[in-house]
């Protein structure tokens, strides 16, 4: 069996890149609730404004520090691998379906 090397600093990069996607994730779900609640009429323009600023803050500021890290790419990968797993889960859920309610009875 051969051993993984992993240079400190790659593993601090990719930690960095692990939580700033999970963040984006976050960030695109509130973003998604926000329009959610909106569309409802359950927000009123002056939380509409002050919950786009700070969207829109949050937002700059992962954009910044993906740049100054430089873990742009690495972000974006995940993200993809996310999205792929995800879907990938999805249609195996959707194809067992039909098994999962013939459980309930």
């Amino acid at each position: 069996m051969s051993a993984i090397e992993i240079d400190g600093d790659d593993a601090g990069r990719g930690l960095i890149a692990l939580v700033v996607t999970l963040v984006e994730l976050l960030v695109d779900a509130l973003e998604r609730e926000a329009v959610r609640r909106m569309e409802h009429d359950d927000l009123d323009p002056e939380e509409i404004e002050r919950l786009g600023s700070q969207l829109a803050a949050l937002e700059a500021e992962i954009d910044r520090l993906k740049e100054s890290e430089g873990i742009e790419r690495e972000v974006d990968d995940l993200r993809d691998d996310l999205d792929a797993l995800l879907t990938e889960a999805l249609v195996d859920v959707a194809e067992h379906e039909p098994e999962l309610e013939g459980l309930d009875g």
